[in-house]
């Protein structure tokens, strides 16, 4: 079994990773996974948010922030960055974010190596936690959100995006079968929403929004909204003219169809197909 960076530097020289490095921000040139994100719709609407829910916040910390993609740019956004990385690499942990620190010559970046679960800073000193894909990695997830909370100034915002999410043990098992990655490294896990916002709510935190996987484009990016529009529309006509094989002409009345939805619980979009499907939740310390 490899360990991450190994993992990461493995899938650089394989040309079917191709797109998934550059996707997932994995490309050994950290500046131009930086730029990439800076530039995604991903960021720019967690940025929307941030600035909805904190306009006067300045103080971030960002938590399991990996190679800095995140922190770099946040501190690019005039943020004061606290970036907190176990993995102490050039490849995908801190030492990355060092790398970058210097290269943009940032002062308003902090740069520590630990988990969450054992950050020491002093409570009610941040304005903003920000988590990418790193909660369903914790160690034990209540000591994880707990900390993170605990830190938070009172209305702090946490912003936790991109946790995978499983129904059950059976869509778990599926989801890991499918993941590229974990056959290499074995590190890929998830969490039922419930245990999510359990988590957060006894940390205290209120859950404003669980957003769902197709909810937001902080989810299902680097897929574009216009894709999912024509993916809706192709998976609408299939299942009309399954429904006009099955009853005929009766199939175009369109109270017959909306029975039908309503019944048959159709959608056009079905995270259940999406395994390990992203969610993302927005909460505010009480």
């Amino acid at each position: 079994m490899k360990t991450w960076e190994e993992t990461i530097q493995y899938i650089r020289k394989k040309p079917e990773f191709e797109a998934l490095v550059e996707q997932a921000y994995f490309h050994e040139d950290l500046v131009f996974n930086v730029e990439n994100f800076g530039k995604s719709d991903e960021f720019f609407e967690t940025l929307r948010i941030i600035k909805s829910y904190q306009p006067k916040g300045k103080r971030i910390l960002d938590i399991g922030c990996g190679n800095g993609i995140s922190s770099i740019n946040f501190a690019l956004n005039n943020y004061h960055v606290t970036a907190v990385e176990p993995d102490t690499s050039n490849t995908v942990g801190s030492g990355a974010i060092r790398i970058l620190k210097k290269n943009y010559k940032l002062n308003n970046i902090e740069i520590h190596e630990d988990f969450a679960e054992n950050i020491k800073f002093d409570s009610n000193s941040f304005d903003i936690v920000y988590i990418r894909q790193a909660m369903h990695h914790a160690n034990d997830i209540e000591k994880f959100i707990k900390e993170c909370v605990r830190v938070l100034k009172p209305k702090g915002l946490l912003l936790c995006v991109r946790d995978h999410v499983i129904y059950n043990q059976k869509d778990k098992d599926w989801f890991l079968k499918e993941h590229p990655l974990h056959k290499f490294y074995g590190g890929e896990n998830a969490f039922t929403s419930e245990i999510y916002k359990n988590a957060i709510e006894l940390a205290g935190a209120e859950v404003k929004k669980e957003l769902k996987y197709y909810d937001s484009v902080i989810n299902y990016f680097p897929t574009k909204k216009e894709d999912l529009q024509r993916l809706a529309q192709q998976n609408t006509y299939s299942q009309k003219k399954k429904l006009a094989h099955k009853i005929g002409v009766f199939a175009k009345i369109p109270l017959v169809w909306l029975l039908y939805k309503k019944f048959s619980s159709f959608e056009s979009l079905n995270e259940k197909h999406i395994p390990g499907r992203m969610y993302s939740y927005i909460s505010i310390k009480k």
